[in-house]
């Protein structure tokens, strides 16, 4: 499965894409991550997702390109990556003791056969009471400071989230049972 091309360098996505038996190639799109004032969290994370495909496909023709885009909203508020650790504290004191949702719009193109596909997967995520300290603490892992909404659930930051509704890996950065569902019905990729 050589021909499958991640149009993403995150460390999370490409791992697994390895746990399902995908190898991919990766080409990093170069496209601006711009929320538009008409879209909804979901439409957001789908353009988003086939925007990144598309940049990458667009200029390579051969393979399947695999665009994603994990976001995290709590009340309809996007929670992107903290801009420092103040800024992360400010998050995860925010999401202390509630429940948002993680949303990954991801799309798979092949353009020398025609066929696109484009979906979302959202998880539902609810969070421990979190005292100032117990926050301080997990900033200073330096883990939450490259994630969205600061935390990362395969991470430490799985000592926040008291439980979750819907798919896990979802939540890492890509709905793996979805994303197969699509490869095997549409692109003839078996990873089985």
């Amino acid at each position: 499965m050589n021909n499958i091309i991640l149009a993403s360098s995150s460390p999370r996505r490409i791992e697994l894409l390895n746990q399902i038996g995908i190898n991919p190639k990766v080409i990093k799109s170069q496209i601006e991550e711009i929320v538009r004032e008409n879209e909804t969290p979901e439409q957001f994370s789908m353009s988003l997702a086939f925007r990144k495909a598309y940049d990458v496909a667009s200029k390579h023709q051969q393979g399947v390109f695999i665009g994603a885009d994990t976001i995290v909203v709590l009340d309809n508020e996007i929670l992107g990556k903290p801009k420092d650790e103040e800024d992360a504290f400010f998050m995860l004191k925010k999401l202390s003791n509630k429940e948002h949702y993680v949303i990954t719009g991801f799309s798979i193109l092949d353009l020398a056969n025609g066929i696109k596909v484009v979906d979302y997967e959202k998880t539902k995520v609810i969070f421990n009471e979190l005292s100032d300290e117990r926050i301080a603490a997990y900033i200073k892992t330096q883990e939450p400071l490259d994630k969205a909404a600061a935390y990362g659930i395969q991470g430490k930051g799985a000592l926040l989230v008291n439980k979750i509704e819907g798919c896990y890996f979802n939540v890492v950065g890509l709905p793996l049972s979805k994303l197969e569902y699509y490869l095997r019905s549409f692109f003839n990729i078996n990873t089985l």
